[in-house]
């Protein structure tokens, strides 16, 4: 059997025992939530379909992890204004097991898992945080010490801020990275701005009009 529910904006088609990521539900691990907005449920080829929810279908699931999605950021800049904004996002999520599919009001069989006394739940969690926080440390590490995405030249570098849509701040941004002359813009391949599109708050199309304008400033 499977059911077509609807939970935090979004649907899902789910059956028992499928893990599934959904909008952040206020509740424990090992905790039993229900989900009562079941727009369909079927086995096979016989689907019933609600108007817009099957009156009493219900469907229980076990939470097994909260957390969060990765970030989302949200990029925008007016070309020529100096103007430029980003905001990142991370949803939280909270990880469930679907456990029953339940229809015409019936009760869940199953119950929430036992939980461990409260002492020992915040010795593991105390034990877990430091288990975390070691590769955390060593992932910071690591990004810290990553090379730039390009070699700067040797010899003074130009002022990239004549070129028109590129500020202080993206100038600064670009130099971090390694290019800080007009001639190393201009020879940018299609290749080299695709990586700095995935890399870098600069859409390819900023970065193929700065190269433009870096070609006529480098032949001077």
């Amino acid at each position: 059997m499977f059911a077509v529910i609807k939970t935090g904006g979004k649907q899902y088609r789910v059956a028992a025992n499928d893990l599934l990521k959904i909008e952040k539900v206020e509740a424990n691990v090992g905790d039993m939530v229900e989900i009562g907005h079941v727009l369909a449920h079927g086995e096979g080829e016989n689907v019933t379909f609600g108007a817009p929810f099957v009156d009493g279908a219900v469907v229980t699931a076990e939470v097994v992890e909260q957390g969060k999605n990765r970030t989302v950021i949200a990029f925008k800049k007016r070309r020529r204004q100096n103007s430029r904004r980003k905001i990142g996002h991370r949803q939280l999520l909270t990880t469930v097991r679907i456990s029953e599919i339940l229809l015409g009001g019936a009760k869940p069989t199953k119950t929430a898992a036992v939980k461990a006394p409260k002492k020992e739940a915040k010795a593991e969690a105390a034990t877990e945080a430091k288990a975390e926080a070691a590769p955390k440390k060593e992932a910071k590490a690591a990004e810290t010490a990553a090379a730039p995405l390009f070699k700067a030249p040797k010899g003074e570098p130009d002022d990239l801020t004549v070129i028109k849509g590129i500020g202080p701040v993206a100038a600064k941004d670009l130099a971090e990275q390694g290019i800080i002359t007009f001639a190393q813009l201009a020879k940018l391949t299609d290749k080299d701005v695709a990586k700095i599109d995935e890399h870098m708050p600069f859409s390819a199309d900023q970065i193929k009009d700065w190269r433009e304008q870096a070609k006529e400033l480098a032949a001077k």
